[in-house]
Parts: structure tokens; sequence; C-alpha cells
């Protein structure tokens, strides 16, 4: 569960880090790459615990289909939440899709 966790709050630094400069078009290119790179090295201090932490019960594999994932998850809620864009159907059926795939990877074969 730590790693889920861990794995959850680095995806929200991420995210914010990739697409929080979105919503501020008329900020210099410059300034949106400094910030994102400061979110960013806090997202890997939750990043690099979680893997090494998960990979002694998952292997790498599946500790990135996890976070791709969550990834997915966060990007749902940031994405309706904080960029107020619309998520359309077709959004969640491909996201269903690869919601596929995790059982695909997770299933003992």
């Amino acid at each position: 569960m730590h790693t889920i966790v861990l794995l959850t709050i680095s995806n929200i630094f991420m995210t914010f880090a990739w697409y929080g400069h979105l919503k501020y078009k008329h900020t210099p290119l410059w300034t949106a790459i400094l910030v994102s790179w400061l979110i960013a090295s806090v997202e890997y201090c939750f990043q690099v615990p979680a893997n090494r932490i998960g990979h002694y019960q998952f292997s790498a594999a599946q500790l990135k289909t996890i976070q791709e994932v969550i990834t997915l998850a966060v990007f749902c809620v940031f994405s309706v939440l904080y960029l107020k864009e619309e998520l359309k159907w077709n959004y969640l059926v491909g996201f269903a899709m690869m919601a596929g795939a995790v059982f695909i990877i997770f299933k003992e074969w």
C-alpha cells in the first residue's frame, strides 16, 4: 500500500509539472520550464522510494503498469477540476481498454 500512496502523490506532482503551465499560456516558456522542473524534482522524492519499496513485491513491468493507471486517474481529475476540460466518452473507453491491459499484465499465466 505504501507504493500506491507514494505513486499517487508522485503523479499529482508530475501532472502539475507537465500540464499545470497550460493554464498560464502567457507566462514565458523559460518560466514554465523552470517551475515544471522544480515541481518534478519534488515528484522524484516520491517516485524513487515508491519504485524501490514496490520492487520487493512487484516486477518492474507491474510497477510501471500501476504507475500508468494512477497517472490516468490523476489526469482525469486534474483535467476536469484544474483545466476545466470535458472528459469525453471516447477518452473513458480508451482508458477502459488500458485497464484491460492491466488485467493481462497481472494475471498469472
